[in-house]
């Protein structure tokens, strides 16, 4: 291995060992090369992450090693990198970096941090998101232009309820949506706001789209992750890289690039060209913030109207007011 190499990094100098460690074996792309994309990237991925708390998903020995998710601060955690306390749907807690400077990600990501996982809250209030979250994950049968499909029809029920999306790519097949909202909310109520707009994008695709929780019952179709917004769910930053043989990233988008956009075009290589060029695309996507009232408005009218109540946690969550049973429907019928 070569010796560790020093990086200035803004005001800071950020120690990089064993730079040579090769972290994507198929294009060859070592620490280092993963190291010097997030520094191409750095204001932009400063300003997705900048002060949520932050899992890690690291990789010490490369994507095609063993991996964690490390959701409690790393040892040795610079005193100059901010955390904050959050708690788990478990009611246990713990304290998580708080990234505010390119530096932050560079240190984490000489510690085998391959993609960063920021809370969708603010360090000063961990209880109240301030992103709404909307996850359109291809399901088998299809994929990212499936998704594209579901995502214009998804920027009309914003739209129409006062919203403003900003689209990005997954780094896999789909497609993430984030609205930034006023941290007014708890972590159920903006939950309730997801499924509102799922179950609405559904009635409006029904055979492109689904908000079902089980498997067995989605079919061919685009799923709407709701559960993406549960507490201490999280989804991968824009610019973070994915574990995946290329090293694809994900990458923010403008509404006009969504149809000619292809995942795979967006990778630890190319990247750092298109930032150049554009910079952050979503760089101003905190000017504005906006309410859930209508979203919510809609899920009482569901409820009351249709019957349409909450829909299944994931399965280690403790059981929620007003949840329906969390059985598989195959597993249910045989009982």
């Amino acid at each position: 291995m070569a010796q560790a190499v020093e990086l200035d990094v803004g005001e800071r100098t950020v120690r990089v060992s064993n730079p040579d460690k090769i972290y994507f074996p198929e294009p060859g792309y070592t620490k280092l090369d993963m190291v010097r994309y997030y520094l191409a990237v750095g204001p932009g991925i400063t300003r997705a992450l900048r002060g949520r708390p932050t899992t890690l998903e690291r990789y010490p020995d490369g994507v095609t090693g063993e991996s964690f998710f490390q959701k409690r601060v790393p040892k040795y955690l610079p005193d100059w990198i901010p955390t904050a306390h959050i708690t788990f749907p478990s009611g246990r807690s713990a304290d998580e970096m708080c990234p505010m400077e390119p530096a932050a990600v560079v240190w984490a990501a000489n510690l085998g941090a391959v993609t960063f996982h920021p809370w969708p809250v603010r360090r000063e209030d961990t209880d109240h998101p301030d992103e709404l979250r909307i996850d359109l994950d291809p399901q088998p049968g299809t994929d990212y232009a499936d998704a594209v499909h579901a995502a214009h029809e998804l920027r009309n029920v914003l739209d129409e309820a006062g919203l403003r999306g900003w689209p990005k790519t997954s780094g896999g097949r789909g497609l993430h949506v984030f609205v930034p909202i006023r941290p007014e909310w708890t972590f159920t109520q903006v939950r309730r706001a997801a499924i509102a707009v799922g179950r609405e994008l559904e009635r409006r695709m029904p055979d492109r789209v689904t908000t079902k929780w089980w498997k067995e019952e989605r079919g061919e179709r685009i799923f709407v992750d709701y559960n993406q917004t549960a507490r201490d769910r999280t989804i991968a930053s824009a610019y973070s890289v994915r574990p995946r043989p290329h090293a694809p990233v994900s990458a923010p988008l403008r509404w006009d690039e969504v149809d000619e956009a292809r995942p795979e075009d967006f990778d630890i290589r190319t990247m750092p060209d298109r930032y150049a060029a554009l910079g952050d695309v979503h760089a101003d996507m905190d000017d504005e913030r906006f309410g859930l009232e209508t979203l919510l408005e809609l899920a009482r009218k569901d409820e009351a109207d249709h019957g349409l109540a909450d829909l299944p946690y994931p399965p280690e969550y403790p059981k929620m007011p007003g949840e329906p049973k969390r059985v598989q429907p195959s597993r249910a019928r045989k009982s």
